[in-house]
């Protein structure tokens, strides 16, 4: 069905606000936040119920995989790519930009959990208003990359090289590298945002490309039916999600956690955002 926006230019703190608003009759998921100077998107994804983690027969799950039902009690938006390099220096400026290369629209990397606050920070005063920037939790990544699936990719069962960037490295794990050098598709590096296509809510490389930073410390489930779940109020090690461009294709799971400590900066990982409106 045709899906009719309604153009709504809203002036917040320093950037302007795009809020496309979908007619009757087209999803709920393909209502979006734009802020255009920063080229930055975000998509409505609904509230839901479903079964967080991996199922005991996943192959190469871990035993934190915990199966347990969550509720995500209302909707939110999240950024439909991980942040760029270019909307990384619009916040932060040149300064802030060493050791990160790529064009504008390459996920930005070697950034810390401390750095995506320090980001998230800066994002906050610069639209001051009606909206907030954070990062989203475990259990929101999880729903919004499984686009309404229980399958391992949002796609199915296995993994492969024209779904999803991984082991993209020429030197340790290379079973991409054949397929993107024929591709024209840069080796030893995550690739552009939006190359691969997007799950159900319009969300782009929830697998690989680089790993995703969440606010959760990381930390055991809860068996039992949780609603909107923020994680262990402490710990020492946070959470990282998606997998990457460096490694294997199991990691890109839906499922599969990682930590970090959260000084540390990898070539790996990177993050998106999450939009909260304030009214809500």
């Amino acid at each position: 069905m045709y899906k009719l926006l309604m153009r709504l230019w809203l002036p917040v703190g320093m950037f302007s606000i795009f809020v496309g608003l979908i007619a009757a009759g087209a999803t709920q998921a393909d209502e979006r936040i734009v802020i255009p100077e920063l080229k930055m998107e975000f998509v409505r994804i609904p509230g839901g119920t479903f079964i967080m983690s991996s199922s005991p027969d996943e192959p190469f799950r871990d035993a934190s995989e915990t199966p347990h039902e969550v509720v995500i009690s209302k909707p939110f938006y999240m950024q439909s790519t991980e942040v760029t390099l270019g909307q990384w220096q619009a916040v932060m400026g040149r300064k802030f930009f060493s050791r990160r290369k790529g064009t504008s629209i390459t996920p930005v990397t070697w950034v810390s959990g401390l750095d995506t606050q320090d980001f998230i920070k800066k994002a906050n005063y610069a639209v001051k208003g009606a909206y907030t920037f954070r990062l989203p939790t475990e259990a929101e990544w999880e729903y919004a990359a499984r686009g309404e699936t229980q399958t391992p990719y949002f796609w199915g069962d296995q993994i492969n090289c024209a779904k999803a960037m991984y082991e993209n490295n020429r030197g340790k794990r290379g079973a991409c590298v054949a397929h993107n050098d024929a591709r024209d598709i840069p080796v030893d590096e995550p690739s552009r945002v939006k190359r691969y296509a997007p799950n159900a809510f319009g969300l782009y490389d929830m697998h690989g490309n680089v790993w995703e930073w969440v606010q959760d410390w990381y930390g055991a489930y809860d068996a039992q039916t949780v609603t909107d779940p923020k994680g262990p109020k402490h710990g020492t090690m946070r959470v990282k999600r998606g997998g990457s461009w460096y490694r294997y294709g199991y990691s890109c799971r839906s499922t599969n956690r990682a930590m970090a400590h959260p000084a540390s900066r990898l070539q790996t990982t990177g993050f998106r955002l999450v939009l909260e409106k304030n009214n809500q």
